[in-house]
């Protein structure tokens, strides 16, 4: 079993644009992601999923860079893309990760992946039937050969926009299944999407400057952290 990670990505966020190649604790966005994913023991592999805009080309010429692979396709229909990556990597098993979680954890991936049957399951996701991790820590596993079908089969714009909700929306026809936290946090929020969450994330890396290595228990640290800051 071929199991590969598509990272997808693009400079064009309407509320913090850039966001992907910005700066945190020294690196830019896309580059922790792509180091933490690739330290999961279990990938074989991790492609860049970006838009075929000009916009995007600085995170093409960053991929190139750093000899990482970049597929490239349309903005808008996402899934498109998710399939054309499948299809280049020739993966069994498909593990969706977007770019604005600076703080995913390789370990729940790990997990993930030695839980998924692909005999059993065709989808799973920390999302489903509900979020039990902290926002940020966002992990969707699936067999290739049914994201490969939704890509065919799939109309609605928003399932093409979001590459995975045809599967949840269609629980009667995919197999589903759930990843949860033994911690419920999912109040916590550690993503990027706004200027808010960027300097919530530098306050966080600065108390915990060991949540830069990649095995280090980004679960723990963030209920502790998050724990202390809550009013009593």
């Amino acid at each position: 079993m071929r199991r590969v990670a598509i990272v997808q990505a693009r400079m064009g966020s309407s509320r913090l644009p850039g966001k992907v190649l910005k700066l945190l604790a020294g690196k830019p966005v896309l580059e922790h992601v792509m180091t933490r994913v690739s330290s999961a023991r279990q990938i074989d592999d991790v492609i860049v999923a970006t838009s075929d805009l000009p916009g995007d080309d600085a995170i093409a010429a960053y991929c190139d860079a750093h000899g990482w692979q970049c597929v490239r396709g349309s903005e808008a229909d996402v899934l498109s893309r998710y399939s054309a990556a499948t299809r280049a990597s020739d993966a069994d098993i498909v593990v969706r990760v977007t770019s604005d979680c600076p703080l995913f954890s390789p370990a729940i991936l790990d997990d993930m992946l030695g839980a998924f049957d692909p005999g059993t399951v065709d989808y799973m996701s920390t999302n489903w039937p509900d979020r039990s991790f902290p926002v940020g820590l966002d992990c969707e596993v699936m067999r290739a050969s049914s994201l490969l079908e939704i890509a065919e089969s799939a109309t609605d714009p928003y399932d093409r926009e979001h590459v995975t909700a045809h599967f949840y929306r269609n629980p009667d026809r995919y197999r589903l299944a759930g990843h949860r936290s033994i911690r419920p946090l999912a109040q916590v929020r550690i993503t990027l999407d706004t200027a808010e969450d960027y300097d919530r994330l530098v306050a966080l890396l600065r108390a915990h400057p060991e949540l830069v290595d990649p095995h280090a228990d980004v679960v723990a640290i963030v209920a502790e952290y998050f724990g202390q800051l809550s009013p009593e």
